[in-house]
């Protein structure tokens, strides 16, 4: 299993600290996107560590391995950006054309690439030959409509792309609406490249139902669902395992994830909003309401967030 690139949330912070609790639990991850909007080829000094931050290998320590996403349509700038990465002694990157963000859409990024198979053909054909690296893409089903992903799938089938990530919706549907399995199951076929099917997984029954239904995927990647419950990969793997110590483990890595924000972040605010940010999705994993959960988002107070949790996690 994958897990899924989410901004702000599946960092390198947190993939350490996720495997540390949860070893072998996921196999990979692809990262949060490396953005190309840096004039990042005519950079005299190299590439801003900035940039790669989230991807450096000291920062990596621990993790499971990670594929690092990038997100734009520079073609000089991806080369670029792929030799940096390539010396890190990454074998692979993705290429982000499935974020639905407006902003992002607006400038032919993300999704907004799905209806432009032209500009897409001519990215790959800069790209493919002089990056040294194996490449794997992410998409939706188009931006606005499903024939747009039908009108890609003859560009991506002429290159040797490692795999095919689709999120089964429409870059306007946002994370709203039902995932249209249907019209993934229209295109699956069609793709000549490993598919791994991304979207709403948040139970292990889910995915079994994808499974079932669709035996040719390759891989499950597991987005928001790992944040709803930490134990949901152990439970797709391991369908009959003991649960007897579930509890604990679920709350022994929200606090060692609490932890790892004091460590990382420097300052009370910065902590207060990362803890909040965790909290607004791990707290469906305890046994806790709505109401009880939202007290937490209220606190201003660093030693009022840590002590209502440290209430609520008892």
């Amino acid at each position: 299993m994958i897990l899924a690139p989410m901004q702000g949330l599946t960092e390198a912070m947190f993939r350490r600290v996720y495997e540390r609790c949860f070893p072998g639990a996921i196999a990979l991850a692809v990262s949060p996107f490396l953005s190309l909007t840096h004039n990042i080829s005519s950079a005299r000094s190299g590439i801003s560590r900035e940039i790669v931050e989230d991807v450096l290998p000291e920062n990596n320590e621990g993790s499971m391995p990670v594929i690092p996403q990038i997100l734009g349509r520079e073609p000089e700038e991806f080369v670029a950006l792929c030799g940096a990465l390539r010396e890190m002694g990454y074998g692979e990157v993705n290429w982000n054309m499935g974020c639905p963000v407006r902003k992002v859409v607006g400038k032919r990024r993300g999704s907004g690439l799905l209806p432009h198979p032209d500009l897409v053909r001519q990215v790959l054909d800069r790209v493919v030959p002089a990056i040294g690296m194996r490449l794997s893409v992410k998409v939706r089903l188009g931006l606005k409509a499903t024939d747009e992903l039908f009108a890609l799938i003859p560009v991506l089938n002429d290159y040797p792309l490692a795999s095919v990530t689709i999120h089964p919706r429409l870059g306007r549907q946002q994370y709203t609406g039902q995932v249209d399995l249907d019209t993934f199951a229209r295109a699956l076929p069609l793709i000549r490249h490993p598919v791994v099917y991304n979207g709403d997984i948040t139970t292990a029954h889910f995915a079994r139902s994808i499974r079932e239904r669709f035996p040719q995927v390759a891989d499950l990647m597991l987005g928001r669902g790992v944040l709803y419950n930490p134990l949901l990969p152990l439970d797709i793997l391991q369908p009959d395992r003991d649960r007897t110590d579930d509890p604990a483990r679920v709350r022994h890595f929200i606090r060692s994830l609490i932890a790892e924000i004091r460590t990382v972040f420097p300052t009370e605010q910065a902590q207060i909003r990362k803890t909040k940010e965790y909290w607004c999705l791990l707290w469906k994993s305890l046994p806790i309401t709505e109401l009880q959960a939202r007290q937490v988002l209220r606190q201003e107070k660093l030693t009022d967030v840590d002590n209502l949790i440290a209430t609520l996690l008892q």
